[in-house]
Parts: structure tokens; sequence; C-alpha cells
């Protein structure tokens, strides 16, 4: 677990070099941000620690580096970003990378040093020699979306760590309207965390009073609405929209990306996926899978279907100017209260 990792490295616990491969950014940004700090002191990062990005520079640049004695402290740092040569992108390349010397220093990395490469990208090209050795030679943590109960855990223990006491109810609340993001729930906590003050409790109350709805939330409490045939609040929402100058088409755009999740997690769901197996197929938070599945149980995969077509011809009409934007989707949503 990430969490383990996370404690080993405040601990000290360092290896020689680190693989952080996958797309979510925060846990990669924080895994980062620990390894630097348990390796060096605040005012030894301006002479050992080092960022080169692969894009830029070729990774003898790099490994030169890492190879270079610290200077006045313990450890030098060195972030590789953005390895493209393990992957299989054949994209035109601005810089030739010597693999050679890097493979050489796989084999003996320097104990003074810690190497991390950052791959933001899904998986790796597992075919390529250089690959299969960073990832036996190296620590490799996958930087995987958190499911519920680990997101939960994370959450309790950012709180912890500002002196502060979350509410089950204010966790709920806090995921629901950040959508599992971690980014904006870490931001979120930091503001929370100040306002009630150390020692102090977040409630339910506190989160709706200070935390923002996303775009995506207020697409989703519209949707529900619509189910629940709440047809005053929904529309009440969409006219609030528009008044904080959010384009028709975008929120066409979303209710569309609603629909076809809806649609996707109903048929996994159908041939056996839990949760999280769906999360990692449509990669989406396995909160955001949650709710989708909640409202999915209320459609039939035919009306899904239905509506997803009905939202290609509204889509196709604003595009090309045959009828005012926002009648659009107020017919749309019309057409949905008569239905469900």
């Amino acid at each position: 677990m990430i969490f383990d990792v996370w404690k080993d490295i405040q601990n000290k616990k360092l290896t020689p070099v680190y693989l952080l491969l996958g797309e979510e950014a925060f846990l990669m940004q924080e895994t980062l941000r620990y390894i630097v700090q348990a390796s060096l002191l605040e005012e030894e990062k301006d002479f050992n620690l080092s960022m080169y990005d692969m894009e830029d520079t070729a990774i003898e640049t790099a490994i030169e580096d890492a190879e270079t004695l610290p200077f006045m402290g313990e450890r030098r740092v060195v972030v590789i970003k953005n390895p493209v040569f393990l992957t299989s992108e054949k994209k035109k390349e601005k810089v030739e990378h010597g693999i050679e010397k890097l493979e050489q220093y796989l084999h003996s990395p320097a104990p003074y040093t810690v190497v991390v490469f950052v791959a933001p990208y899904e998986k790796l090209d597992e075919r390529k020699k250089i690959t299969k050795l960073l990832k036996k030679q190296a620590t490799v943590l996958e930087m995987k979306s958190l499911s519920d109960a680990d997101t939960i855990k994370w959450m309790v223990n950012v709180a912890r760590e500002t002196q502060v006491e979350l509410e089950g109810d204010a966790v709920n609340q806090l995921l629901l309207l950040t959508a599992g993001d971690l980014m904006v729930i870490h931001q979120e906590l930091q503001k929370l965390s100040t306002y009630v003050g150390e020692g102090g409790i977040v409630t339910v109350d506190t989160v709706n009073l200070l935390v923002a709805r996303t775009l995506e939330q207020n697409i989703f409490d519209l949707i529900d609405h619509v189910i629940h045939k709440r047809s005053k609040h929904a529309l009440q929402i969409f006219y609030d929209l528009l008044k904080n100058n959010e384009e028709p088409i975008k929120i066409l755009s979303l209710l569309v990306n609603q629909f076809r999740l809806i649609l996707q997690v109903k048929e996994l769901s159908t041939v056996g996926y839990g949760q999280q197996q769906i999360a990692t197929t449509v990669k989406v938070h396995p909160f955001r899978v949650k709710l989708a599945l909640q409202q999915a149980k209320l459609f039939q995969t035919e009306e899904l279907a239905k509506i997803l077509m009905e939202l290609a011809e509204a889509d196709y009409e604003m595009k090309t100017g045959k009828k005012d934007k926002q009648l659009l989707i107020e017919l749309f949503l019309l057409k949905l209260f008569n239905e469900k």
C-alpha cells in the first residue's frame, strides 16, 4: 500500500532508485515530496536536488549528476521526469538518450544518491530491455486511484496531521462534493482545518459552508433530481449554472459524460465487474463509479442508449445553430421529467 511506503520513506528507509508510475498526479506529487523531505534538509535542496525533463535533456546528463558526490550533505536527489524512452510512444524526440549509460548505472547505483523516475503513464513498454531492468532494480510504486476506504483513511490522516477531527458525515460530504479528486480534497482540507482551528471539529455543515460544488457535482445532482422527478430543483441548478456563466455547450458535454458513465458502469456491473474494476476500466475515480452505480439502478440499458442518442442530436443542433442552446437543454430535461 502507498501509505506503508510513505511511512517507510518518512522513517528514512530509502532505496537508491524509485520508479513512480501512473496517472494519479496527486499521489505522484506527494510521494516525490516525501522522498525529497526524507533525503534532504531544507538548506541542502539548492545544492543537492536536481530535476531533469527527458523531453529536453539527455539521460546521460542526469546520470552524471547522480554519480556526483553531494555537496555539504549526505545525499543527492535526482528526479528524472517524463522518461518517454520507457514507453512505446513513437513521437519524435528532441534529444537522443544514451540508454547504455542508464543501464550501467542501474547495475551499480551510487549509494549516496536517490534517483526518482517520474513516469506519468498508464503503462510502460515491457518489451524493452531498459524497462525490464529498471523495474527489476528500482522500487516500483504504482500511482493508481485510491479505493473509497483508502481515500477516507488518507483524509482522516491529513486532518489528524493538522490536529483537527473529521466527522463521519463530513467525510462523506467532502467526498461527494469533490468527486473523490485527491488534489481538490487536500486543498479543501487545508481550508477547513484553518477555519475550525487546531483541536476543532469539521462537521457536515462546515463542509457545506466552505466547499464549493464542482461543475461535475452540479451535473450529478441535476440528473439525480431529474430521476426523482424533482423538476424544480433540477431546473434551478441549470439556471444557476447559466447565471455563473457556464456555457450550455459545456453543460451538455458533461450531461453526455455522466450518462455515458452510467451506461458503462451498468453494463460492466451486469457482467460481474466490481466497483474498483469498473473504475480501472473506465479510468475514473472509484467514488464516481459508486455514485454512477446508484443512478444506473434507476435506468434500463435501452433507456440510457436512447438518452445518449437524444443528447447527440441536441449537440448537433446546438453546434449547427438550429435551435437556441438554452432551449435545447430545457427541452431535453423536460422530456426526461416526463419519461422518468
